[in-house]
């Protein structure tokens, strides 16, 4: 046992990671496909004119679209081939699961097991293909119209080609992404989803981070402003790491069994880790991809018809009351994490099988009745404790969004950017590490079979 500690201890050492050949392919891939997402950042649409396009997009920092390209990790500042980035892949799956939660048929469907995953991940890709082909339609019409009023275009020739050329190598870049996001879940290491739009937000910080620099040396931001969201930067990520670790330990007791050459009866006692924050990220992906998509053909078809008419007044004046750091926003955004907290934590959590796989291994809460009671005592616990982590990601969200909204700093620096990167990044490590002591364990039991061999 004592050597057994101590090859144990030794899980993480740099040693055990050299011997971890599986972890190895599964991280070298996934830094290839990331780095496959960074290069195509950075290819552009056909019938761009990239100065022009820098130039408009300037007149527009502080507003939804700094959202939306800080989620395709600068893709739509430069409008590339995954300017829609992964936002309505996210919203199609949100729908699916909507819609599965709603109507029966769709829920026997997923209980049919892998053929039926795999008919609502069909459902969701047709539905990922209809909107980004909407999205992609709206935003072509709006670069056709965006700057005309300026006398700048950031379109070279506009027109029906331009705009079929745009849908397709829209459509066709975020399918491919999602198609990436899919491959690193399955054969990498992490969410595949996550990662992408985690490596898209750390891509983009060094250059947030300069602009807020240059802003100081300038004059047009102060010193003191700038170090006091640096010091408040740390101390957001110290409690969210806090949070993110916080859980609620249930005590569940099992029948006493006959221990030793003396019969001695022992009860067996474990806990049931209960997350306060159970839906992690998914939250604030959700809530800004349901307010990215309409506000993103808000924006763009807004352009398309500046000044044409009534209707175009009124896409405005909704883009205008719905601006990043505005009430209407805050208030939207606060209120999609809440519900989007309690949606996906009933997703992944399920008190009434929780109970049925108690009762039928003979474990129990101590005090609680199993069956029905218990189910109903995990909901009462798993409800309050929701409420705090509703709260914690509300607040995390957008009071830093706020201040910064208020500063003029980078949105990149926001708070709902920094709580991705976290989660994303204690997620990640902690699958690295159970690949690890997965790896570990089977050295050991090779090791004690070979032993147990030549004792014979």
């Amino acid at each position: 046992m004592a050597t057994q500690a101590e090859e144990m201890a030794g899980t993480f050492s740099l040693a055990s990671f050299s011997k971890a050949t599986e972890l190895q392919k599964r991280l070298w891939f996934t830094l290839g496909a990331l780095v496959v997402f960074r290069g195509l950042s950075y290819v552009p649409l056909p019938g761009i004119d990239p100065r022009a396009l820098t130039s408009l997009f300037d007149t527009t920092r502080g507003g939804i679209l700094d959202m939306f390209n800080m989620f395709s990790g600068g893709g739509l500042e430069r409008m590339s081939l995954i300017a829609l980035g992964l936002m309505p892949y996210i919203t199609a799956s949100i729908v699916m699961q909507i819609a599965v939660s709603m109507y029966p048929s769709l829920k026997a469907l997923q209980k049919e097991g892998e053929s039926g995953r795999k008919k609502i991940n069909q459902y969701t890709r047709y539905g990922t293909v209809f909107l980004c082909a909407m999205q992609g339609y709206f935003m072509a019409v709006g670069l056709e119209s965006w700057g005309a009023s300026q006398g700048a275009s950031a379109v070279i020739d506009p027109g029906w080609m331009f705009r079929f050329t745009t849908v397709v190598n829209l459509v066709c870049g975020s399918m491919f992404l999602m198609w990436i996001g899919e491959q690193v879940t399955s054969r990498g290491v992490g969410n595949g989803v996550s990662l992408i739009i985690t490596a898209g937000i750390i891509a983009e910080m060094p250059g947030a981070i300069a602009q807020a620099l240059e802003a100081g040396r300038t004059g047009t931001l102060s010193p003191l402003v700038i170090m006091s969201v640096l010091v408040f930067a740390g101390v957001l990520t110290a409690f969210i790491c806090f949070m993110e670790l916080a859980q609620r330990r249930v005590l569940i007791q099992y029948p006493k069994r006959r221990l030793g050459a003396n019969g001695a009866l022992q009860a067996d006692r474990s806990h049931l880790p209960l997350k306060v924050n159970m839906a992690n990220v998914i939250p604030p992906i959700f809530a800004s991809s349901l307010l990215l998509m309409p506000l993103t053909i808000v924006q763009f078809a807004g352009n398309g018809v500046e000044g044409d008419s009534a209707w175009g007044d009124f896409l405005i004046t909704i883009s205008t009351a719905l601006q990043h750091g505005g009430p209407l926003y805050m208030f939207l955004y606060g209120a999609g994490i809440a519900f989007f907290t309690f949606f996906y934590t009933a997703v992944v959590f399920n008190p009434e099988e929780t109970a049925d796989n108690l009762k039928r291994y003979g474990g129990f809460i101590p005090g609680i009745r199993p069956g029905k009671r218990t189910e109903e005592y995990l909901d009462y616990v798993l409800t309050r404790i929701t409420v705090i982590g509703a709260v914690y990601l509300v607040l995390i969200c957008i009071i830093p969004e706020y201040m910064i909204a208020r500063a003029g700093l980078p949105f990149f620096l926001g708070g709902t950017s920094l709580l991705i990167v976290v989660n994303v990044s204690m997620d990640t490590m902690t699958q690295i590490q159970s690949h690890l002591i997965a790896q570990q364990y089977g050295s050991l039991i090779k090791r004690a079979k070979l032993r147990g061999g030549r004792e014979r």
